[in-house]
């Protein structure tokens, strides 16, 4: 099974937020060096926890110190900008980085609206266009003449589609799914956003509709899930604290960096929270490697995929890179034997 890496550059309490930036950059270096397929990026604004909030800046960053994985989005939030000028800037993000640059996108806000009307003050309506953005997406990242109009820089003469940035559609819902499906993308489903609800739907969907395209001649779709891995599953599990207190938070409306699996540990859990968590822990992917290779493995026998896009949270940052580390060996990924160690 083929997997790749998102990264949302989460932000630690007690830590700046810029020290969030530089660890995604480090990270797309260890993923490359680890044997991943992908690295991507998300975009989310005004929001205390996750502080990456321009991916066409770290892609770029990531580009000059990356030689082989592909690179990515996930996604850009398409309805705040102009379609030109997100094409405009992963065409320069393909004459840095080649044949490896993916182009993710969705129509959400990535924030609260408040926040996506000061990005687009058109922002309530924009979303209903976004069909049509990723049309004229398609167009221009392709290197068509579009309305008169060509993204520069364009790739060489009789480069082939393979060398333009490849359009990804991103989304938790069956909206995604159906878009993809008619224009003939790859689709990739918000899992851990979701907790996986409606991810058989929506691929369901997505492959029963899909028109082929001459890029994608059939279906291509890929799941986010959020996973750990550690040495055993008691310190696995200690360490994804962190991220159970900021999912029950979240459920509450309070977004804030992750707190350290020690003060997480101090302050325990309501016993409402822990009814909670008692369902979330049974499916969650935290382990040991073995454990967390034999659940992706079934999660993705059971949808019918060869390739899964790993999301992974710490307090520590050499915890993530260990966790990474874990799940390239236990899946035999193709990395540089130091990279493991």
């Amino acid at each position: 099974m083929r997997l790749s890496v998102l990264d949302q550059s989460p932000a630690v309490a007690g830590r700046g937020e810029d020290e969030a930036i530089r660890a995604s950059v480090a990270l797309a270096e260890h993923a490359e060096q680890l044997g991943y397929e992908r690295f991507w990026v998300s975009e989310h604004h005004n929001m205390d926890a996750l502080v990456g909030t321009a991916p066409e800046l770290l892609l770029a960053a990531a580009a000059a110190r990356t030689r082989r994985i592909r690179l990515g989005s996930a996604g850009v939030m398409l309805p705040h900008y102009a379609a030109l000028k997100v094409a405009e800037q992963f065409r320069v993000l393909d004459a840095l980085a080649p044949g490896r640059i993916d182009l993710g996108v969705g129509r959400a806000p990535g924030g609260d609206m408040r926040t996506a009307t000061a990005l687009n003050p058109n922002a309530a309506l924009a979303a209903e266009g976004f069909p049509q953005q990723v049309a004229e997406l398609q167009a221009w990242v392709g290197g068509a003449r579009h309305r008169g109009i060509v993204a520069h820089p364009r790739a060489p003469a009789g480069s082939g589609a393979e060398r333009t940035p490849e359009v990804w559609i991103l989304g938790s819902s069956t909206y995604g799914a159906q878009l993809a499906a008619q224009l003939g993308l790859p689709y990739a489903f918000a899992y851990f956003f979701s907790d996986g609800h409606g991810v058989e739907a929506a691929l369901d969907l997505y492959r029963g509709l899909y028109q082929p395209s001459e890029r994608h001649p059939k279906p291509e779709a890929t799941i986010c899930v959020w996973a750990l891995a550690a040495d055993d599953g008691e310190t696995a599990r200690r360490q994804a604290l962190p991220r159970e207190r900021w999912w029950l938070d979240r459920r509450r409306g309070r977004i804030a960096p992750l707190q350290s699996p020690e003060d997480v540990a101090l302050a325990g859990f309501e016993p409402d929270e822990l009814a909670l968590l008692a369902g979330a822990r049974e499916q969650a992917l935290v382990g040991s490697a073995a454990e967390v290779g034999a659940r992706l493995r079934a999660l993705a026998s059971r949808l019918a995929l060869d390739h899964v896009v790993v999301n992974t949270w710490t307090y520590d940052e050499a915890v993530r890179r260990r966790s990474y580390a874990l799940l390239a060996a236990e899946f035999g990924l193709a990395g540089s034997p130091q990279a493991f160690s």
